[in-house]
């Protein structure tokens, strides 16, 4: 079988979607059989797509979000007439007619449409949402598969469009490279940032529903803030700017944000974090604290949305609404050895539980019940229209 895989979101660059979509193809193709891989990509990204016999490469210039990409983006893919697409994200171009899945993640520009998670004028994320919401549904309704990463983000997926046609759950895991750093590495990475005291740790971005807001005032009103730094690891951008600004600087507390870190960085600030800190009011999978588990690092995390069906009992979970639970449960852990030991231990069983390669033969399968399904459907469709087609000619000749 011929298989598209848009690919323009690849590597950890693009955060977790790149993430998922690295994955995704590196573990298909370990799996066995005789499909074929068409890989859609950005330009940028050609050389970093696996080397493969069973792998051809297609760049694109149709950026995500973009108008290339409704309207140059689906004649690239209708011209390599691939048997299914897989879309490992909702923006599928609303011109294109051929079979696919599509993964959703999360809905959370549903859950939080709010012009605080955009730096544009109100207007202009009002249009942004009323378009996302449009493609979004034109997506999921015309999916032969939907793939959702989460139980949690199947049932929200669900409830906003009950008449989905088929829909499965493929969790993902934590690093392809388990490797745990040696205390040399775990020194040497805290020299290069500057961390000279024990440290809770957080990774991943600062929009609105990450919390990181409450996270910083519960961590500043702690006793731990006068025996502990909080580290802050993402991307720089305007919302990292705009908690700086108002909610770190000129406060009594050692807070740190650091950005453009390496694989090899963030797995030392993991293995060397008293706890990994995770307080976001919404997520569909929670990729972060699964990495924080696999490096040895206790885990304190909020019990909204998905979160708790990952976690399961390898984390202390709070209600991260409450500043005072929040800033409870830090010096819980801080000043909790046993219990820090405890989540540890619950930490490397529960990692296990998760696996890329596990996801990756899971979705093999659904691209072949998916395209079965399809086919079948559109014979059915076209044997429903000839028969109206016939029954159109013979009231003619009447």
């Amino acid at each position: 079988m011929k298989i598209g895989i848009d690919a323009r979101f690849y590597g950890p660059r693009s955060k977790g979607l790149g993430r998922y979509t690295q994955q995704l193809l590196t573990h298909l193709l370990k799996q066995d059989g005789e499909d074929e891989y068409v890989v859609f990509t950005l330009p940028e990204h050609a050389q970093e797509i696996p080397d493969h016999p069973r792998v051809t490469v297609r760049t694109v210039r149709a950026r995500w979000y973009s108008f290339a990409e409704q309207v140059v983006l689906p004649y690239t893919l209708l011209r390599e007439r691939c048997d299914l697409l897989h879309f490992p994200h909702f923006n599928v171009p609303l011109l294109y007619r051929r079979p696919f899945v599509v993964t959703i993640h999360d809905l959370i520009l549903l859950r939080y449409p709010t012009v605080r998670s955009t730096t544009r004028p109100a207007i202009v994320y009002w249009l942004k949402f009323f378009v996302y919401r449009w493609v979004i549904r034109s997506a999921i309704m015309r999916a032969c598969h939907v793939i959702t990463v989460s139980r949690f983000t199947r049932d929200d997926v669900r409830a906003h469009y009950p008449c989905i046609r088929a829909m499965s759950v493929t969790y993902e895991a934590a690093f392809d490279i388990p490797d745990i750093p040696t205390s040399e590495a775990v020194r040497t990475c805290h020299a290069d940032y500057g961390i000279m005291k024990p440290y809770f740790l957080y990774v991943g971005n600062a929009y609105p529903h990450k919390n990181l807001e409450r996270l910083v005032q519960a961590f500043l009103h702690s006793r731990s803030a006068q025996t502990h730094t909080l580290v802050l690891v993402g991307k720089e951008d305007y919302f990292y700017h705009r908690l700086r600004t108002e909610y770190i600087d000129g406060k009594d507390g050692d807070v740190r944000i650091i950005h453009d870190i390496s694989d090899e960085h963030l797995r030392a600030l993991y293995a060397g974090a008293t706890a990994f800190l995770f307080p976001s009011l919404y997520e569909g999978f929670g990729l972060p604290p699964l990495e924080a588990m696999q490096q040895g690092c206790p885990v304190v995390a909020s019990r909204a949305s998905c979160i708790p069906e990952i976690v399961g009992d390898a984390a202390l979970c709070v209600d991260a609404t409450d500043e005072h639970a929040l800033s409870t449960a830090i010096d819980r852990i801080a000043t909790d050895t046993s219990l820090r030991e405890q989540l540890r231990a619950r930490g490397y069983v529960r990692v296990q539980a998760f696996s890329w390669d596990r996801m990756a033969q899971e979705t093999q399968r659904i691209y072949h019940d998916a395209a079965k399904t399809c086919h079948t459907n559109i014979q059915h469709m076209l044997t429903a229209w000839m028969a109206r087609l016939r029954c159109i000619m013979r009231w003619t000749r009447k």
